[in-house]
């Protein structure tokens, strides 16, 4: 690891453990995200890590964007995801957007002065994206939105949506992608979603009923959504990946160390075999694991849009997450179900990361179209 990465990290974990672990039950207990300790994850350059230094971003790498948000996770998968999904939107401003676009929504975000939200999914239109049926009818001026999208992360709190609504025929070809801000005439919020986890990060239902959206607005042409969206998806992947390995760290150093204190039976729980098995078993998933989406980061570095490598990353990242988490809770036993030991939190976090940006089933189904591709190049 270069020294800048592990400065980087450093810095990372002097934080979380400063200002997010002290607070983090009473934060679950109240559904609690804490804009403060956002704002202050962006004046120490942890919101635009990939943006460019002239909207206030970092300009760092994809893969020490990974190395950082890995490394959030392990106290919090809720800042983690937050970043995530708001660096998500920038990078498509920045690459598609206008320049008065990028000068306008970008460096408060970079800066981590607001948050932006991802808008696809839809009661119906889930997996099935292209199935979408929120409108955006054509006016003098702009556009009317009319629809309902679920399951959004940081609805209410982001101040910038990336909207996707239908502008044309059915299918991937008659979508547009919208920028939104909070406030606008006929913009409003549904319900907050009550969660198994990510309890701190909001998520909620948007609701718009004839809001209007002006063409300048609209992100790179429209009829072209779609396409931005399964390229954000294909680098999330990666960023998912990224945030269960760190998941799956702490939870793994949180039971090797349990292991090595717990005594029973006259010697340390470590000393049975058949927990050293489940130790080993879990470290060897977790290298496994990080090799892949490290590798996965690094190709996208080296602007090789590899879907096959992105989608093996998150289904196997994500899966291995769910093991260890799982693992380590058995390992605590009693005090592992408890709310006082953190790997019961990592485990309800866990899950999410099978289920958002595709679920592991959809990335079998991308994984054997790619291996298809690659049998008839």
């Amino acid at each position: 690891m270069e020294t800048y990465q592990t400065e980087l990290l450093a810095q990372l974990k002097k934080f979380r453990i400063q200002k997010i672990d002290p607070t983090v039950l009473e934060d679950e207990e109240k559904e609690q995200f804490r804009f403060e300790i956002y704002q202050e994850l962006g004046q120490l350059g942890y919101t635009g890590m990939v943006l460019p230094e002239r909207f206030g971003g970092a300009e760092l790498s994809f893969y020490d964007y990974c190395l950082a948000l890995a490394e959030l996770a392990k106290s919090s998968v809720a800042y983690a995801t937050t970043i995530s999904v708001s660096t998500m939107v920038q990078t498509l401003i920045n690459i598609y957007g206008t320049e008065e676009q990028k000068q306008k929504y970008l460096p408060p975000l970079c800066q981590g002065k607001e948050i932006a939200s991802f808008a696809l999914s839809e009661s119906s239109a889930g997996s099935d994206a292209a199935s979408l049926k929120t409108t955006a009818k054509k006016v003098p001026g702009g556009w009317n939105l009319n629809g309902t999208k679920l399951w959004i992360s940081s609805a209410g709190l982001s101040k910038t949506y990336l909207v996707m609504a239908r502008t044309g025929d059915a299918g991937p070809k008659g979508i547009t992608a919208f920028i939104v801000r909070d406030g606008a005439p006929g913009f409003s919020y549904g319900k907050k979603e009550k969660k198994m986890g990510l309890k701190v990060s909001p998520t909620r239902e948007l609701i718009f009923q004839n809001c209007f959206v002006p063409d300048n607005q609209v992100l790179d042409q429209v009829g072209r959504g779609f396409n931005l969206a399964m390229e954000a998806l294909n680098r999330g992947r990666i960023t998912i990946g990224a945030q269960a390995i760190g998941v799956s760290e702490r939870a793994f150093e949180e039971a090797l160390k349990y292991s090595m204190g717990r005594h029973q039976f006259g010697k340390a729980i470590f000393e049975f075999q058949g927990l050293q098995f489940m130790l080993a078993d879990m470290r060897t998933e977790l290298e496994a694991a990080r090799l892949l989406v490290r590798e996965a980061a690094h190709q996208f570095d080296q602007k090789k849009q590899n879907i096959l490598m992105a989608s093996m990353a998150k289904l196997k990242a994500t899966d291995v997450a769910m093991k260890i988490t799982t693992d380590a809770v058995q390992i605590l036993g009693g005090v592992g179900y408890t709310a006082e030991y953190p790997v019961e939190r990592l485990m309800r976090d866990a899950k999410a990361f099978q289920i958002v940006e595709g679920t592991n089933q959809i990335q079998k189904v991308v994984i054997a179209k790619e291996l298809q591709k690659e049998m008839h190049a």
